[in-house]
Order: C-alpha cells, then structure tokens, then sequence
C-alpha cells in the first residue's frame, strides 16, 4: 500500500499549482482529476485568461500577480511555450473612480510600471475603442495574457516530470470529522495520504456541503468572440490592449491566436449547478453583447459571433479566496474560491498552501473559512 504525502484533488489551476509547488518541496504527491486538467466544464478551461497587476488598494493580490507571473514565464520558458502574450493591460474608468486612484498607488508602491492616460490621450492611442463616459486610464504595459488550458496542461506536466502521481478518477464525497486516512475514487481504488487538498473549484460545495453549500456562491458566465474585419489589426496587439471598463463591469482581450475579440461581463450571473447547466448562450445574451460591443468598438458593430463559451465563476461572499483547514477534519485544506479573477495566482497560491501545509509561513486571515459568509458583498475585483 502506498502512501503519500498530500492527495491533491482537482487539476484546474489551483490544483495543478499546488500539486507542482509540493513536488518542488520533496513530497510524494498524488494529483486526482476526474475530467481531465483544463476540461471544458472548468473555471481553468477557456483559451485565454488575464493576468494583471491592479486590484485597487488589495496589495496582497498585486504582489501575488507580480510573483505569479514571474513563475509562469519561468515554466513557459523552460519548456518553450509561447502560452505568455504581453498585450498589456488598459484599466478605462469614469471620473473620480476610487478603484483606479487605489489602483495607482498600490502599483506605485509595489514598483510596478505603469502609464496614467487622460481621455485625450486615450482617444488618440486607441481610436477604435468608444470612449463614452471614460474619464482617464492606467495601461499595464507588461501585463497580458495566459493561453489557459495549455497553462494548465503544462503545469500539470511539469508536476508529473517532478514525480507527481497524476491519476484521472472521481473521488467520492469524503468524510468530514476527524483524520481522514484515504479516500475512495469511482474505479474502487482507495488512496492513502497525510494531506488532502481539496481544489475543486465550482464542486466544492458540492463535496463539502455542510460548510460550503452556503459559501461557495457558483455563477454562469458567458463569454463571446466576435470576428475581425479582413486584414483589419486594429483589434489585435500592440494596437490594442487587454481592457477592463470598471464602470461597464465588462473585460476583454486583443485577437489571440487569431480567435477574435474577446468579450465578457464581469458581473455576476445566475446562480448554476456546472454539472447541469447549459452551457450555450442565450440569444437574449447574445443580442446584449452585440449592442454592447458597438457601443465600445463601433468598428465592430456588424461583426459576427465566432464562438461563444459558458463557464462560471465560484464567488465566496467578497471575492477572496477560501484557502483553510477544514473545521472538523485537521488534515482536510480546502482551496478555492477563485471568484473571476483566481486563475493567474495559480502559482502564488500553490506557495501558499504549501506553506500551510507544512507550517512555513502565518495564516492570511483573509482566506480563512470564518470570513466567508452566506450573503455576498463583492469588495474585490
């Protein structure tokens, strides 16, 4: 019988970065993941995902961002992935907007490089964008983009290459007092481990309903691309950035590997099971994004729909992440909670919970259980 030293369950990015971050350590791993690292069902799934440095006067996450991302240019480059796109990154907000005031001293304190614009700057830098109601603009110009689920698959790789014990099995609900000695995948194997780590994103209420059930807050988020004109550049990098609209609550990103413009809302959406839920857009949704994007990109205001994705989000009640013990078995740590904006901390929160395991380091009283609630309040973005 063999025993490890942490099981951790769920390949999407918390898991995988975990899994890598304890092989570095020395520890016998063992990786579960019952649909595959990056699957389609996935908060990690997707073609691209943002990574920046600004989160309003929430410093912790900008100091996270800045050592995730030199971790994942460290794994790209190690393995010659070109899955890093430095599009930069356009922060646009309305006048007196706290979050981007916040947002600039924050990256000033943290030395992070970055150009303040006016509006009349923006509108002869980016012609393109429609610029209603947008005051003034922070553009991350070493920020950008992470080609999502090869992300995941590589850290997954690069786990396994270290000795991690990758298996593709769904564990069993577990027991949830006490030490727990093993748990039970659907093929009847039984896995032994001194740790469990549980990163199941969207599922984690599902497995732990008893605390979670009410604090794990699973949304449907639809996401669009929209084509390109022929021959037209406008849409992609250097000419345009990775963009954020605070006030909007929307994000989007240049043509990546020729997909086309990428566009979302960032507010929440309906409340999902992502075993069951749809996952093809509504055409009322569809037909809001076509009007929002000619308000914001007139150019493109007959552009057609190329492909469309539903995922979702797995909100706590602010937005910070759930990374603890569990209250009634000692060896159980759950992680997730990513909220929208989790993926790029993938390697940050692996250090993180490493630490934690092992006692390396003080516990953030932010991404403790006791602080997420049964209402949601979101402070942060």
């Amino acid at each position: 019988m063999k025993t490890y030293d942490v099981a951790v369950i769920g390949a999407g990015v918390f898991g995988a970065w975990t899994a890598l971050q304890l092989a570095r350590r020395g520890k016998r791993v063992i990786l579960l993941e019952a649909y595959g690292p990056g699957h389609s069902r996935s908060s990690s799934g997707d073609e691209s995902r943002i990574i920046r440095m600004g989160y309003g006067k929430d410093e912790i996450y900008t100091r996270w961002s800045q050592r995730s991302l030199a971790q994942w240019k460290e794994l790209f480059a190690a393995n010659n992935l070109p899955l890093f796109h430095e599009t930069g990154v356009l922060w646009l907000a309305g006048s007196n907007d706290a979050r981007i005031a916040e947002t600039r001293t924050t990256l000033r304190k943290c030395g992070v490089p970055f150009e303040e614009l006016d509006s009349t700057a923006l509108r002869a830098r980016f012609p393109q964008i429609g610029l209603d109601g947008i005051h003034d603009g922070v553009l991350e110009p070493h920020s950008g983009v992470i080609v999502a689920r090869l992300a995941v698959a590589a850290t997954v790789a690069e786990a396994i290459r270290l000795g991690v014990t990758y298996a593709h099995a769904l564990v069993e609900n577990p027991k949830s007092k006490g030490t727990l000695q093993s748990v039970k995948t659907n093929n009847g194997e039984e896995i032994f481990s001194g740790h469990f780590v549980f990163a199941c994103g969207a599922w984690l209420g599902k497995l732990f309903p008893e605390i979670l059930k009410q604090r794990i807050f699973v949304t449907r988020q639809e996401v669009f691309y929209f084509g390109l004109p022929p021959g037209d550049s406008r849409f992609a990098a250097p000419a345009l950035p990775t963009f954020l609209f605070q006030n909007d609550e929307s994000y989007g990103m240049p043509d990546i590997e020729n997909r086309g413009l990428k566009i979302a809302l960032d507010a929440h959406g309906a409340a999902v099971d992502p075993d069951t839920q749809s996952r093809v857009v509504s055409e009322k949704s569809a037909q809001q994004m076509r009007e929002y994007v000619a308000r914001r990109f007139p150019a493109l205001g007959n552009a057609p729909i190329a492909e469309t994705r539903v995922c979702q989000y797995e909100n706590t009640s602010n937005g910070d992440f759930l990374i603890d013990r569990h209250p009634e078995a000692e060896n159980v740590w759950l992680a997730g909670g990513g909220s929208g904006h989790g993926f790029k901390h993938g390697p940050a929160l692996g250090e993180y919970v490493t630490s934690q395991l092992f006692g390396d380091a003080p516990a953030e009283p932010r991404f403790s259980l006791a602080t997420k609630e049964t209402v949601q309040h979101r402070a942060v973005y």
